[in-house]
């Protein structure tokens, strides 16, 4: 289920921009990464190029290897729509489809995918899906609801049960908690601590702390200035990256003293 990703020499562009250069970074299978760095660095931007979501943008592209089990995501001929499928992403702001009911909002990306399912087993789906996300006990009683009635704690755990009802191997997550307050931060941390038993997961944040009790590896990127590309500067244990890292810049950057 849960698959290791290993990045060599990756560049990435907008157009003629080098954004983020030259970033060679493995991550484990059943853990949690964490990418960390002061805003502009490419944090979010190098995790778009994880699932080929980069490329949506007119211009962007890649050069260098994205390997998903030693099969690279971007050789000749691979199709981005199912690397998107195997690497499933939660954005920064919680987006249930407005129009759609919790449950088909579970259903989405399973019905995107053209997969014909009958109804028990999508309610067996709906279910799971959610449960894994925390959140059955809170919705089952009103599954034809719309999800855009749940709080955004609940809206983002909703988010997570859609991205895991498709079966990926990796879970992206870009600021998954930035838009919400304290209590709903704590749900969604102590997910992701469960989560990580069946899935690969990344998550960029700008929390020091959430990075600290929710990841077993960080990533710290940073950028020499305006215009520069961003560049990842440190990556290791958790534990060593917050007590004892081997780069000033690191240092500077998890006490607080810059960024």
């Amino acid at each position: 289920m849960s698959k290791r990703i290993e990045v060599s020499d990756l560049n990435v562009y907008y157009s003629k921009f080098l954004a983020v250069e030259d970033v060679t970074i493995d991550v484990e299978p059943r853990s949690v990464t964490a990418f960390i760095g002061p805003s502009g660095c490419g944090k979010s931007t190098f995790l778009r190029t994880l699932n080929r979501m980069h490329e949506v943008i007119p211009g962007a592209r890649v050069e260098g290897s994205v390997l998903l089990d030693g099969e690279n995501l971007y050789g000749p001929g691979v199709d981005p729509v199912l690397v998107r499928r195997q690497i499933g992403m939660v954005f920064q702001r919680p987006n249930p489809f407005p129009t759609m009911s919790i449950r088909e909002n579970v259903l989405a990306g399973v019905r995107l995918n053209n997969r014909s399912i009958s109804k028990s087993d999508a309610d067996d789906l709906v279910e799971r899906s959610l449960s894994g996300a925390n959140l059955w006990n809170e919705v089952k009683d009103r599954l034809d609801k719309p999800g855009s009635g749940l709080s955004g704690g609940q809206q983002q755990r909703l988010c997570i049960a859609r991205a895991i009802a498709v079966s990926p191997d990796v879970l992206l997550m870009d600021e998954p908690c930035s838009a919400l307050d304290p209590i709903s931060t704590l749900a969604i941390e102590d997910l992701i601590d469960e989560l990580k038993q069946q899935y690969t997961i990344v998550i960029v944040t700008h929390n020091m702390q959430q990075a600290s009790r929710v990841s077993d590896r960080t990533a710290f990127f940073n950028i020499a200035g305006t215009g520069k590309p961003g560049k990842l500067i440190e990556y290791g244990d958790t534990r060593k990256i917050f007590s004892a890292p081997s780069v000033k810049a690191t240092e500077d950057y998890v006490s607080g003293r810059f960024g």
